[in-house]
């Protein structure tokens, strides 16, 4: 064997925490090892002198005294919206077509979707996000320079064309034939080439007729393994917009189950104002809930209330949310969680923070074996954190004395700086951005 053996502290997850002391729900290693072949994790454990001996021609990469951990996972992304980040406005309507909407036009020229492509899975390595499900443009072009590119980078992806036939610039309106046409092209030529899955992508019940719902509806049955992603009761008066769009249906959500798109591989974004009839239609379906707390914060939308989910037996996800989300961080994005869930009255420990975006989100997408794990058989994406890498932290690690103050450090305080390596399949992408 060649391939490699990272060195250093090891934290992995094999159960979702109950709580901030549940120990069991993770393996930590204090020496530990991470042997990698062909892009794989072929084992996890205890340094050893001996692992040089048994792999004589494998690279070992000492990273002590920093964490080493899976990759990050975002389970809720814009790609298109990397030049709308931090824009003002006083609802998610009017940032939708005062910036959004504007912005997503310039993705018709496909040298300018190639541009943001490989910007957008920059910032993700530098962030240490390895996986995430994207949202392209309208533009057919869009969703071809995003796969392109992350084939490319070999990373593992899930992305799809948004549909959308009314309330948007004409530029941004398909139909709903060539809405389905543009996406069984696409899912043909890419769901599952290297490592990127198809997510069928009606952006939301508001820009989408009922006819291109149906056909929405005729994209599930006839590709059933595919993921679909939209999104539903971000905002009040999106919510009132969508009762008067389809006035004869039972509930926002009710939309969606009318349509057959519920499932789960369905990823439905925000789920902040949510009635107990849609809790118990996602429980009863299998559909994920996807909390996007610094979107939910900047926009304004209203606080995710993950208690009531998890009492309704909802499987939960967790992600940036850029455009609308401040920023490409899953630790800042889970800090943001965390004051979320405490204006709620409700706790997030740092041990349940890292469960959830990464074993916790690779649940989510169904591919808990695939990423989010250290062991034996998944894909090697890995983070390497260092709790040390900002002065003001490491003046704060010196009064750290558990792994949990220093999940809870990284969570706060870290950013891009803190993530010392990404490991793609098995190779160091961060050190090709410096």
């Amino acid at each position: 064997m060649s391939g490699k053996i990272l060195r250093g502290r090891v934290l992995t997850f094999v159960s979702e925490p109950t709580g901030p002391d549940d120990h069991a729900s993770y393996r930590y290693i204090e020496d530990g090892a991470v042997v990698i072949d062909a892009g794989r994790i072929v084992s996890v454990g205890e340094w050893n002198d001996a692992l040089k001996l048994a792999a004589p021609k494998a690279e070992v990469i000492d990273h002590r005294p920093g964490l080493i951990v899976p990759g990050f996972i975002d389970t809720h992304i814009h790609y298109p919206q990397m030049q709308v980040i931090g824009s003002y406005a006083k609802d998610l309507l009017e940032w939708l077509n005062t910036y959004t909407f504007i912005e997503e036009q310039r993705f018709a020229d496909a040298s300018h979707a190639a541009r943001i492509a490989s910007a957008f899975c920059d910032e993700l390595v530098r962030y240490g996000t390895t996986t995430a499900a994207v949202y392209c443009t309208v533009h057919p072009q869009s969703a071809e320079a995003f796969f392109a590119e992350a084939q490319r980078r070999d990373m593992r992806m899930i992305a799809g064309k948004v549909m959308m036939d009314r309330n948007a610039p004409e530029a941004l309106c398909d139909t709903p034939q060539r809405g389905y046409d543009e996406t069984v092209a696409l899912l043909e030529k890419w769901d599952g080439v290297g490592r990127l899955s198809y997510a069928i992508t009606p952006r939301f019940a508001l820009t989408s007729t009922q006819e291109q719902m149906e056909m929405s509806q005729d994209l599930v049955r006839r590709f059933p393994d595919a993921y679909v992603q939209t999104h539903v009761n971000e905002s009040i008066g999106e919510i009132e917009f969508a009762r008067e769009l389809y006035p004869n249906m039972i509930d926002y959500l009710g939309i969606y189950e009318h349509y057959g798109l519920l499932g789960p591989k369905t990823l439905l974004g925000h789920c902040i104002h949510m009635n107990d009839r849609e809790i118990a239609a996602m429980s009863e379906t299998g559909t994920v809930a996807v909390f996007c707390p610094t979107s939910n914060l900047f926009i304004g939308s209203g606080l995710f209330d993950r208690a009531r989910m998890m009492a309704g037996n909802v499987r939960i996800g967790v992600a940036t949310d850029v455009g609308g989300g401040t920023s490409f961080s899953m630790l800042r994005t889970l800090d943001e969680g965390y004051k979320v869930l405490q204006l709620g009255g409700q706790r997030l420990s740092p041990i349940e923070s890292f469960f959830m975006m990464t074993l916790g989100n690779a649940r989510a997408l169904s591919l808990e074996h695939t990423i989010g794990v250290l062991e034996p058989g998944a894909e090697a994406d890995i983070v390497v954190l260092d709790a040390h890498a900002l002065p003001h932290m490491a003046l704060k690690m010196e009064r750290v004395e558990t792994l949990s103050e220093e999940l809870f450090l990284l969570q706060t305080c870290g950013d891009d700086r803190v993530v010392a390596e990404t490991y793609v399949a098995g190779e160091a992408a961060k050190a090709r951005l410096n």
